[in-house]
Formats: C-alpha cells, sequence, structure tokens
C-alpha cells in the first residue's frame, strides 16, 4: 500500500542534525528537478525579501519564512515525519505508534512537496516553507515542474498494490495516477455527513485518523474494494464510486457526523 499525503504549512524548526544531503533523499528520480527548485528558492529568497514574500505568498508576519528559505544548504535536519505539523499530522501520530506500526509507515507513507517533490517520513529535511502553488520567476509553476517526473519515477514507486490518495488539489495536480496504477487508487474524500460538505478541519484530521487505523491495525488491503470493507471495519461510514470506465480512480466518501 502506498499512501499520498499533502505536507502541512506549519512545521517544525529545522532540527541540530547534518545539513541536508539531496543525493540521500528517497525517490532518486527526482534528484535533478529538486535540485532545481531548490538552487532557485535559495537564490531568491537570500536576495530581494519583499520580492521573495510576494512569490512565496507570505505575509508581514511570516517574513523570518524567507530567510529560513535561504539558510537551507546549510541548515539542521530531521525526518520529515517530525517537519510536518499540523492537524493531519498530530491527528497521524507517528511518534506515537508502536514500532511495527513506525515500520509500515516508513514504508507506505510519501508526503508530496512543492520544494521536494515527495519524500518518505524517514527522510531528513529542513524546515522550509513553498507550497506547490508557488511560481518561481525562473521554473514557473512548480505543479507543472513536478509533473513529467513524478510520472517517470511515482509508477515504480507505486509497486502493484493500493495506492491511497489523501492529497489536496494543489498536491494532486502534481501526479495523477494512469492506466492501470489508477484503477486501483483510492482517492478520499471526507464529508460532514449532515451537510455533504467538506470542512478543512476535520476533513485533515480525519484523514490522519484513517492512516493512523489502518497502519496500527496492520491492514493491507490489495486494492480499493478491500480497502472499503477494512475502513468499514475499523468503524468508518464509506460510500465508494467504482470508476465509469478502466484508467480512472475508485472515489471514496468518507462520512463524519462530528466535527472534532
Amino acid at each position: 500500500m502506498l499512501v499520498l499525503l499533502p505536507p502541512s504549512e506549519g512545521k517544525a524548526s529545522s532540527g541540530r542534525g547534518a545539513p541536508l544531503k539531496p543525493q540521500a533523499l528517497s525517490l532518486p528520480g527526482l534528484t535533478a528537478a529538486r535540485e532545481a527548485v531548490l538552487t532557485e528558492l535559495v537564490e531568491l529568497c537570500a536576495g530581494d525579501e519583499d520580492k521573495a514574500r510576494e512569490v512565496l505568498g507570505l505575509s508581514e508576519g511570516l517574513r523570518g519564512e524567507v530567510a529560513k528559505n535561504a539558510e537551507l544548504r546549510t541548515a539542521g535536519t530531521r525526518p520529515a515525519g517530525e517537519i510536518y505539523t499540523g492537524v493531519l499530522y498530530d491527528a497521524l501520530g507517528l511518534a506515537s505508534l508502536d514500532a511495527s506500526a513506525k515500520r509500515r509507515a516508513a514504508r507506505s507513507l510519501l508526503v508530496f512537496s512543492g520544494l521536494w517533490g515527495a519524500v518518505r517520513v524517514t527522510d531528513r529535511i529542513p524546515s522550509y516553507r513553498c507550497s506547490m502553488g508557488v511560481k518561481l520567476p525562473g521554473l514557473g509553476a512548480l505543479g507543472a515542474h513536478w509533473r513529467a517526473p513524478m510520472a517517470s519515477v511515482l509508477p515504480e514507486v507505486a509497486g502493484d498494490g493500493l495506492v491511497l490518495d489523501l492529497r489536496s488539489a494543489a498536491y494532486a495536480a502534481a501526479w495523477k495516477p494512469k492506466g492501470e496504477v489508477a484503477g486501483r487508487t483510492a482517492s478520499v474524500r471526507v464529508l460532514h455527513a449532515p451537510t455533504r460538505k467538506v470542512v478543512s478541519h476535520f476533513n485533515k484530521a480525519t484523514k490522519g485518523r484513517i492512516v493512523r487505523s489502518l497502519l496500527t491495525a496492520g491492514a493491507a488491503p490489495k486494492g480499493p474494494a478491500e480497502l472499503v470493507e477494512v475502513l468499514r471495519d475499523l468503524g468508518y461510514v464509506v460510500e465508494a464510486t467504482a470508476p465509469a470506465k478502466t484508467g480512472q480512480p475508485w472515489s471514496l466518501d468518507v462520512l463524519v457526523t462530528e466535527v472534532h
């Protein structure tokens, strides 16, 4: 099972570990594309601070994020699973998983990123600020920048098992499973049952809890239909829509009655 996650806007501070080693990150096929984004981002943030804030969409109160980006090559690092914080990651609670569940997380979780493309939770990275919606002056829109490298690398990473897609729209645009990979992909929404609407906070929290439930249970569904049964056994209310034709993903709606 491969689980595709969005990153978080909020991030923990960089650690005291050794500086970034781009070649040591997982998915080495993305190294050149990562280096291109990293180089331009560092140069941008080391130059005109106001321009950098405008490009990155940062308010005056987030001016410190520009200085942080300027030092990405020398900043300390920590595992990506510790860098990403926020509602989804709080609910997922990687640090409190038992040893077996942590091993499953290391194998199956993939976090998408405007800067790194995608990383595993064990990859050591510095704290940064660069969303997938950013348009860098040189490289252009990051979503478009990542499409070709992702299309080359991700099908192999997906292997022959289930792909559980929990990404937000901006990050989903960087790689859309195609062909037979799409047929074993399940894209999940979380809806407030009484209103049938997505509410950001509990959408993220429920996705985090879903991943934690699967990891803790040691569940290994082989495809979307089996995933539906596993989630229902774990107590989730799920409505599933099979693809209308081959080469399209399944759509799963998880219904939640309480907003928390």
